[in-house]
C-alpha cells in the first residue's frame, strides 16, 4: 500500500514527539535507580491507568480479537474476558498490599516473604526467568503483529517492520525510564483510541459491508452475534466460557492478570504515591480495558468476514504476505487498507502507538527485574545508581534484539496467548495463596513453576510423539492446572517453614488479611508488637470485587446490546453497571480513608 504525505504527517509527528517525551524526562530517570525505574513514586492514579490500558492496548491485542471473533465469535472473547476477576481482586485486595511492601520489584517481594537461601535463588532466578526469557516470548507477540501490519499496511519486509518499529521505542524507553513511558502511554493511548473508533465506524459503513444493521444481518455474521455462548453445545461452552470463569482466571499467571498482581501492574502500583492512586489507577485499568476498548475490534472483526470470508481471501488481496502468516488474526490489518488517506495515517500512527507503549513497558519492567533482582543483588550489589542506570540502559537493547528474532519464527497471535496460558498454568493459586497463607514458601512458588513449565513442554512435544492422542486446549489447562497445584501443595507441607521472625517482619509491614496468618498474628502478639488494625473487612473488599465485576461485565454488554439494537436490554444493564460504579467510587474513597 502506498501511503500519501498527509499519512507519512500523522506517523512522523507521533515518532517525533515520543522521541522528544524520552529526551525531555531523561536527566530525571537517569539520576536514580528508584527514579528510572519507579518515577519516584510520585504518580498520580490517573496517569498509572492510562499506562496500564496503553500497555495492554498492544499491536497484538486487536489481532488477537479478531482471530477469536471470526474463529468462535464475540462469546469467544471470555477467553479473556475472565480475567476481569483477576483484576477485580488486584483493585481491592492486593493494591494496598502492594503499594505497602514499598519493593522495587515484585520479585525482591520474595525475599521479604521468604527467608533463606532459597528465597534468594528464587528471586535471581525469576529475574532471569521471567525478566528475559517469559518477557521476550511476549514481546515476539507484540512485534508478529506489528511484522502482519506492517507487510499488510506499508509492504514492508518483517526485518524491515522490526527494524523500524524497535529503534524509536528502544531509544526512548531506555532514556526516560519510567516515567517517559508513562507519559507517552498517556499521548498513546488518546491517539490509539482515537484510531480504532473512527476506523470502526467508516469500515462498518465500506459499501462492502453496508452499514450496521446490514453487516449484523449478514448471515456469516448473524451467528457470531452471540455474547453468552450456547449453553445447549458443550464443544463450545466448555473451553469458551466455563473453563475461564471456572479456572482459568484464578490458576493461570498471565502478563496483565497476574493473580495476586505482579509485573508491570505492580509495578505501576509501586509506583504510585500512595494506597489510594494505587487502587485507583488499577480500578481504572480494569474498568477501561474490558468496559470501553473491545467493541471496535469486534466490529471490525465482523465486517472482516464479509470482506474475507476465509484465509484464501487474504492470501488472494496480499499476495506478497508470506503465506506462513496468513491466518485469521491478519483480518484486522487487512480491513485497515479500505480506510481513506489521513484517517489511514492517523490509525497506523494508532498501532504504533500501541506496539510501542507495550513493547516499552515490557523493556523497562524486564529491565527492572536484571538490574535490580539479578545484576545489583547477585553481580555487583555495590553498583552506584548511576552503573544500575547504565546496565538498565543495555538490557532494554540486548531483550529488544531477542524479541524481534524470536517474533521471526511464530505464526499468529491466539497460537503464542495459549503457549503462554500453558506455561503458567497451575502457577496462579500460589500468588493468591501467599498474601493470605503463612504456609506458603519459596520452596512451593519453585515447584510451581518448574512442574507448569515441564508441563507445557510435555503438552507441545512429547504428549502426541509418544502416541497419546491429541487434547483440546482446555483438556491441557485442566490437566496442567491439576498436576501443578497437587505437586506444589506436597511440597509446601515436605518442605522447611519459612523463618517466623521473616513472617513477623512482613506481616508487620505489610498487614495481609484473613485466618491463614493466625499463627503468625500470635507470634507478634507475644513479641508485643502493636500494628495499625485494618478499617475495613476482607469481607467487604470481596464484596466490592464481586459488584465490581457485575458493573463492568454489564458496561460491556450494554455496550453490545446498544450496538444490536436491543435497546430495553441495554438500558437495564446501563442502569445496573451505572449503580455498579457507584458503588465502586464509594469504595475506593472509603477503602483509601
Amino acid at each position: 500500500m502506498i501511503l500519501e504525505p498527509v499519512d507519512w504527517l500523522f506517523i512522523i509527528a507521533f515518532f517525533a514527539v515520543s522521541l522528544f517525551i524520552g529526551i525531555w524526562v531523561a536527566r530525571q530517570a537517569g539520576s536514580s535507580v528508584s527514579e528510572f525505574f519507579l518515577s519516584g513514586r510520585e504518580m498520580p492514579w490517573w496517569l498509572l491507568g492510562v499506562s496500564m490500558v496503553a500497555t495492554t492496548f498492544s499491536a497484538d491485542t486487536p489481532n488477537l480479537v479478531t482471530d477469536i471473533v471470526r474463529e468462535n465469535g464475540v462469546s469467544g472473547n471470555w477467553e479473556w474476558w475472565a480475567f476481569l476477576l483477576t483484576g477485580m481482586l488486584t483493585v481491592f485486595v492486593y493494591s494496598k498490599l502492594w503499594r505497602r511492601s514499598e519493593v522495587l520489584t515484585d520479585l525482591e517481594f520474595y525475599e521479604m516473604r521468604y527467608s533463606g537461601k532459597t528465597a534468594a535463588f528464587l528471586r535471581g532466578f525469576r529475574a532471569i526467568y521471567l525478566g528475559v526469557f517469559f518477557n521476550i516470548m511476549i514481546m515476539a507477540t507484540v512485534c508478529l503483529a506489528a511484522i502482519k501490519i506492517g507487510g499488510v499496511l506499508l509492504d514492508l519486509t518483517p526485518v524491515q517492520t522490526l527494524l523500524i518499529a524497535s529503534v524509536v521505542t528502544v531509544i526512548y524507553s531506555s532514556l526516560g525510564g519510567l516515567k517517559g513511558v508513562l507519559i507517552t502511554d498517556f499521548v498513546q493511548f488518546i491517539i490509539a483510541m482515537i484510531g480504532s473508533v473512527w476506523a470502526s465506524y467508516v469500515i462498518i459503513n465500506l459499501p462492502e459491508v453496508g452499514g450496521l444493521s446490514n453487516m449484523l444481518s449478514h448471515e456469516v455474521v448473524a451467528t457470531k452475534l452471540d455474547i453468552l455462548p450456547d449453553f445447549t453445545k458443550t464443544e463450545t461452552l466448555v473451553p469458551l466460557f466455563v473453563i475461564p470463569l471456572a479456572v482459568q482466571w484464578w490458576s493461570v499467571w498471565y502478563p496483565g492478570a497476574e493473580p495476586g498482581g505482579g509485573g508491570y501492574i505492580a509495578q505501576r502500583m509501586l509506583s504510585a504515591k500512595d494506597e489510594k492512586n494505587a487502587i485507583g489507577a488499577t480500578l481504572f485499568f480494569n474498568v477501561a480495558h474490558y468496559a470501553l476498548r473491545p467493541w471496535p475490534w469486534i466490529l471490525i472483526a465482523l465486517a472482516s468476514l464479509i470482506v474475507f470470508p476465509n484465509l484464501e481471501s487474504i492470501q488472494a488481496a496480499f499476495p506478497n504476505v508470506a503465506p506462513g502468516i496468513i491466518k485469521n488474526d491478519l483480518a484486522y490489518p487487512a480491513m485497515l487498507t479500505y480506510l481513506p488517506h489521513g484517517l489511514l495515517g492517523v490509525v497506523i500512527a494508532s498501532l504504533i502507538a500501541a506496539f510501542m507503549s507495550t513493547i516499552s513497558t515490557h523493556l523497562n519492567w524486564g529491565s527492572s527485574y536484571v538490574v535490580n533482582d539479578f545484576y545489583k543483588r547477585f553481580v555487583n550489589p555495590e553498583s552506584s545508581d548511576k552503573a544500575l542506570v547504565n546496565v538498565g540502559r543495555i538490557s532494554t537493547v540486548v531483550l529488544m534484539v531477542f524479541s524481534a528474532i524470536l517474533a521471526l519464527y511464530l505464526e499468529n497471535a491466539i497460537q503464542a496467548f495459549r503457549i503462554l496460558l500453558t506455561i503458567g498454568a497451575g502457577t496462579g493459586l500460589i500468588f493468591i495463596l501467599r498474601w493470605f497463607w503463612w504456609r506458603i514458601n519459596a520452596f512451593t512458588e519453585l515447584a510451581g513453576m518448574f512442574i507448569s513449565f515441564f508441563m507445557a513442554i510435555y503438552f507441545e512435544l512429547i504428549h502426541e510423539a509418544i502416541g497419546f492422542a491429541p487434547l483440546a486446549g482446555w483438556e491441557r489447562l485442566i490437566i496442567g492446572v491439576a498436576v501443578t497445584t497437587v505437586v506444589w501443595l506436597i511440597v509446601t507441607f515436605l518442605t522447611r517453614e519459612t523463618d517466623m521472625k521473616q513472617l513477623v517482619q512482613f506481616y508487620v509491614k505489610v498487614r495481609p488479611a484473613g485466618p491463614g496468618w493466625a499463627k503468625v498474628k500470635k507470634a507478634v502478639a507475644e513479641e508485643g508488637i502493636i500494628i495499625e488494625k485494618e478499617k475495613h473487612s476482607l469481607t467487604l473488599e470481596i464484596l466490592s470485587v464481586f459488584i465490581g465485576t457485575i458493573a463492568v461485565f454489564s458496561a460491556l454488554f450494554a455496550t453490545g446490546y446498544f450496538i444490536y439494537g436491543r435497546t430495553s436490554v441495554a438500558i437495564i444493564l446501563t442502569l445496573i453497571s451505572a449503580a455498579g460504579f457507584g458503588w465502586l467510587i464509594y469504595m475506593w474513597k472509603k477503602l483509601s480513608s
